[in-house]
């Protein structure tokens, strides 16, 4: 459920971000014309619904053990979270982050309450822990009457500033800004399990894919918190590029990845030294880690976590495309690193490889950015 709306919700909800804190920065004291993103997120969850439908045989007997409960509330859950994520973008976009962050929280906790309910005597079985998954994206909607109870004003834009109008959100570029940003979040999810699941399809060793996953959860709880950065650096840099402010727009970024660098500098050095016992006791890992692995795979998380702040500058440019085609490219070289015998040791594989292939996505990030970038006139000397 969670990678199945991580990739098909969060176009929507970073289409509204950017839009809706687009209009508010040239003064439009609206969301326009919601009917767009109402329109594609909507064909989103009925693609979905089609394809669990189709493949409902495949799913309850070989993922659920033939459990039918368990298949009801994978589909309910994935089509409730559409409103969910739209909530989402819609609060980002507003820059309603206080309501955005007791959206999330709300969704965590009515979740474990489900899991405690069970450990408490309340209830019973996994189908009453699994119902909270369902339940949640419902829950999380209740704090979105709360922004129609206090809407705040916006202050007046910069008329001097702001740049001339893009006009409204059309269903061609809404669709193809959605397109763009479904491809990255594919292309992400293969930079996060691509390895686990070649390793388990090329390796005779039945532990190694759980070990490979466990080492890359390194990277994947960092990206899990970074994603509340991402929920506000978008509708920040919507509206300085709206409102022509380049100089704060690079100072953004900047700030962030000198921010994000220090981070990864540390935790690298930190596995390099004490990372294999920690983790080997975190994880309950019984085979040899390597300091130096596991410090690529914090090296690669810190670029990762670069790459993702570069990606939201893209889309606040207007460059979903060109983002798309550098997470896919990345994407496709981690793959065939994988399925390469370059390196025998196939963990040692997994963390060379997913070190490289978030280098090279920041670098083509960056590619991106730079691209985008407008030039400063300098003014002549005088004569």
């Amino acid at each position: 459920m969670f990678v199945t709306v991580s990739v098909l919700y969060r176009p929507i909800e970073q289409l509204l971000s950017r839009t809706i804190a687009d209009r508010r920065a040239r003064g439009h004291d609206d969301a326009g014309d919601l009917r767009v993103p109402l329109l594609i997120q909507l064909a989103f969850a009925t693609a979905f619904f089609v394809a669990a439908l189709a493949a409902r045989d495949l799913l309850q007997n070989e993922l659920f053990d033939g459990s039918a409960a368990l298949y009801w509330i994978l589909v309910a859950g994935v089509l409730a979270y559409a409103a969910s994520y739209f909530a989402r973008g819609f609060l980002a976009g507003h820059q309603r982050f206080e309501l955005y962050g007791a959206l999330v929280f709300l969704e965590a906790v009515s979740r474990i309450c489900f899991a405690l309910a069970v450990v408490v005597g309340f209830a019973a079985g996994q189908t009453a822990v699994a119902l909270g998954m369902a339940a949640a994206p419902f829950v999380s909607l209740v704090v979105v009457p709360l922004y129609f109870a206090r809407r705040e004003q916006d202050p007046p834009p910069d008329t001097d500033a702001v740049k001339q109008t893009e006009g409204g959100l059309t269903l061609r570029h809404g669709a193809g800004f959605a397109v763009a940003v479904f491809a990255v979040m594919v292309a992400e999810q293969t930079l996060l399990n691509a390895a686990v699941l070649t390793v388990k399809a090329t390796s005779d060793d039945p532990a190694l894919p759980g070990i490979v996953f466990s080492v890359l959860l390194i990277a994947r709880a960092p990206l899990q918190l970074f994603q509340a950065v991402q929920g506000s650096l978008l509708p920040h840099l919507a509206g300085l590029q709206a409102t022509a402010g380049v100089t704060e727009f690079r100072r953004a970024i900047r700030v962030t990845v000198l921010a994000i660098a220090g981070f990864a500098l540390a935790v690298a050095l930190g596995l390099l030294v004490v990372g294999p016992p920690v983790v080997r006791a975190l994880f309950d890992i019984e085979a040899d880690l390597d300091g130096g692995g596991l410090a690529l795979v914090g090296v690669g998380m810190g670029a990762h976590l670069i790459a993702g702040t570069l990606n939201q500058a893209a889309l606040a440019r207007s460059q979903a495309a060109g983002a798309a085609i550098a997470w896919l490219v990345s994407a496709a070289a981690f793959i065939g690193w994988m399925l390469s015998p370059v390196i025998d040791d196939q963990l040692l594989r997994a963390e060379v490889g997913y070190c490289g292939a978030a280098a090279l996505l920041c670098a083509l990030l960056r590619l991106v950015y730079l691209r985008g970038s407008p030039k400063v006139s300098r003014p002549h000397p005088r004569s």
